[in-house]
Formats: structure tokens, sequence, C-alpha cells
């Protein structure tokens, strides 16, 4: 079975369940105002920049760019026992360290179903966070990236939710997720 991920309405995950928070930027820099996460998707028959095998089904992700955002397509369901980060495209800013706060236009989806749960490309809007008030998985996508880059995470359920998943996003406690992903910026 194939599935591609859908826009969806997005389904903020509350911060009570997790350390993942995720929440649409707002700042009192006006330089922030300006950056935007691409909303277009890529044109029909875009070549993968990553292809991963898992332990069960695989993923296909294209990269996202300045003018489109990615396309994750889940052939499974897709499960991994090992989190695996995959940079897509390495950018020329700063290192991203735990220190810092960094803007992030994301994509998530769950590789038991494929079905995409949160999306700052929709929004059109990066979120702005910590490295370290993120789920585990997720934090290794961003920490010892450059400013810049392009990067793809498959995460165990571990690095994910854990047991506990998710409810409202959907995530069961033993889903693997996937984020494609742009590090717009960081202070």
């Amino acid at each position: 079975m194939t599935l591609t991920t859908k826009f969806k309405p997005l389904i903020l995950i509350p911060a009570a369940l997790t350390a993942f928070t995720l929440a649409a930027c707002s700042s009192d820099d006006d330089s922030s105002d300006a950056l935007s996460c691409p909303k277009d998707v890529p044109a029909a028959g875009t070549k993968a920049d990553w292809t991963l095998p898992g332990k069960t089904g695989s993923l296909a992700v294209v990269a996202p760019t300045d003018d489109t955002a990615p396309l994750i397509t889940v052939n499974g369901p897709f499960s991994v026992d090992e989190t695996t980060v995959k940079t897509l495209k390495e950018g020329d800013g700063d290192e991203v360290t735990e220190a810092m706060d960094v803007q992030v236009c994301y994509q998530g989806v769950n590789g038991r179903d494929g079905n995409t749960f949160d999306n700052a490309f929709e929004r059109g809007e990066p979120a702005k966070f910590n490295p370290t008030a993120v789920v585990p998985g997720f934090s290794k996508a961003l920490v010892g990236q450059k400013i810049g880059s392009t990067v793809a995470v498959a995460m165990t359920p571990t690095d994910g939710y854990g047991p506990t998943g998710n409810e409202q996003a959907k995530i069961q406690g033993d889903d693997t997720l996937i984020f494609a992903l742009t590090i717009v910026d960081g202070y």
C-alpha cells in the first residue's frame, strides 16, 4: 500500500503530554516577520532526495526548497529500529546548539498511516523553539546542523512520544515518526 501525505488541518501538540512543543512563531523582532515557509508542493514525479527502507515499509522524502514544501511518501506501515537523521542540504549558517532557539519549517508524518500530524509549511510560518523542548528525535535532527540546512529524520517510538503516544495527534506509542524540515534561523 502506498500512502502519500495530504495537507490536513494541524493538530497542535500539547506540552502537557510531552516536551515536544511547536507553536507558530511570534516575536517582537520585525526581522522574524519576513520569515515564511513555502506552501507549494513539489511537481508530480519529482525525484526523492532520500529513500529509506525500514524494519517494515519504506520512506521517500522530497526535500523542501525555497519555493516548495517537502513531500513525504510512506509505503507502509513504516517503522524503524534506529533513529536515522539525513542532512538533505547543508546550510551555511551557525551550528545549532542546545542553548539557542531556532525557527524551523517542518512537516511531521506518522509512519503507521502516512498521515501528516503537524505542518508549519501548511501554516506558512516557521515555529520557534529550543531544541531541548522537542521530542528527542527532533532534537537529534537539529543539534549539530547548520542554520539553512534541510534535514529529514525517521525516529523510533522511543525518540518520539514513547509508550504513551499522543492521543490528540493520533500517534500511538509504537508509531515511527518522520519529519522533513528546514532550519531557517537561530539565535
